[in-house]
């Protein structure tokens, strides 16, 4: 099928013409999206490209370290690397293809078609943290490998991604053995978003924020990091007597 365009006010697709209704429906998700996260963030960019790919294979061939990224996760998160991001754009895959990449799990297809949200967050985080990427300097770059749990929870978490990625949580636990707090990089899209949760309920979303802005756990938590891991443990080893 020959590729479109549809616009929104602050987004800018591309697709195949078959996913136009998809994509129209896509960008509206996205722009209330933008809407509320104008509320939390004092930068959302606009102008914001989004390539939706049809089929899982395009997307790989216009990113090919997504498989790396992949397989360097741990099992209970691979199929959630459904997107890519970069300056003013992101890769998405198209909702019915999402739709097929889901599991079983509770919450599989639900986390899955939150991806494009879960990308254009880390558009919004990287805008007001410096530190993170996009875009992807050597500091950044460094900075996100050595925090990926940061930026992949802060995205789990603000896209929504988070109460649906109990099933993957519980599967991790039953695998992996107990993690490590903060959680490594092959951990982080499955147990980052956990992080915030677990803030969000002590602190509030506001205290969300500031985490994603700085990374200072002992600081939004208001204690210490010894207090904070093991009141975390017990919180994700929880998912698995619920």
């Amino acid at each position: 099928m020959p590729w479109v365009e549809t616009e929104s006010a602050s987004f800018h697709a591309r697709h195949e013409s078959g996913d136009a209704e998809a994509a129209g429906r896509l960008l509206h998700e996205l722009e209330r999206f933008r809407t509320r996260l104008e509320q939390l963030f004092e930068i959302v960019p606009g102008e914001v490209t989004v390539v939706i790919h049809p089929r899982s294979a395009m997307l790989t061939l216009a990113n090919p370290w997504l498989p790396l990224a992949r397989a360097l996760s741990a099992p209970a998160g691979r199929r959630y690397f459904a997107g890519t991001f970069a300056p003013r754009e992101i890769h998405v895959l198209a909702p019915a293809e999402l739709e097929r990449r889901a599991s079983g799990s509770a919450g599989s297809r639900e986390a899955l078609l939150l991806s494009p949200l879960h990308e254009y967050a880390h558009l919004v985080v990287g805008a007001n943290n410096p530190a993170l990427p996009p875009p992807f300097t050597p500091a950044a770059f460094a900075r996100y490998v050595r925090e990926t749990w940061l930026s992949e929870g802060s995205a789990v978490y603000l896209s929504g991604q988070a109460p649906h990625m109990r099933a993957a949580v519980v599967r991790r636990l039953r695998e992996g053995g107990r993690p490590s707090f903060p959680p490594r990089s092959r951990d982080a899209l499955v147990l980052g978003g956990t992080v915030f949760s677990l803030l969000e309920r002590e602190r509030g979303p506001q205290a969300c924020v500031g985490l994603a802005l700085t990374g200072r756990l002992e600081e939004v938590f208001g204690r210490s990091f010894a207090e904070i891991g093991r009141e975390w443990l017990a919180y994700v080893e929880a998912f698995s007597a619920a």
